[in-house]
């Protein structure tokens, strides 16, 4: 990633303006260890109590490390009950990082953070259409299909 994804300006500016980056290589101790890291890369994101709410593991294009990133965001927002914070992350994700393999994970969400928003249960209805049409045989889509029976 050091040659492609991480000197591309978008995303160097994705991470300055979002983040706060740690990089710690695979047999730094106690860190590897604490955070269970075998493999580089390995991009975890955390909380300010370094609470972990994403992993990613392996290479990625830079629009889907920005992808990635983001969900890892939006991921913490939903697990801090910070719903429409988690939906503006999410929205970003499905508007604008379109191809990415972020997307079907952040429809799901975005559904989940919608009804936990509102306690309405159409939004999950809606989720499980959008990705059984876009992601038929997805993962998203398997975990979101009890959500077909919603009426």
């Amino acid at each position: 990633m050091d040659a492609v994804t991480y000197p591309d300006p978008e995303v160097i500016s994705f991470i300055s303006e979002t983040l706060i980056p740690l990089r710690v290589t695979s047999d730094t101790k106690p860190l590897s260890e604490v955070f269970n890291v075998k493999w580089t890369p390995t991009l975890i994101t955390l909380s300010p109590e370094g609470i972990e709410h994403h992993r990613t593991l392996g290479f990625l294009e830079p629009k889907d490390l920005i992808a990635s990133l983001l969900l890892g965001k939006g991921k913490y927002l939903f697990d801090s009950e910070k719903f429409p914070e988690a939906l503006i992350t999410l929205e970003i994700i499905i508007s604008d990082y379109k191809h990415t393999h972020a997307v079907p994970e952040a429809i799901y969400l975005r559904g989940v953070s919608q009804y936990k928003n509102t306690g309405d249960p159409a939004p999950l209805k809606a989720a499980y259409e959008l990705l059984s049409n876009d992601f038929p045989k997805g993962e998203w889509t398997q975990r979101a299909y009890p959500y077909r029976l919603i009426g």
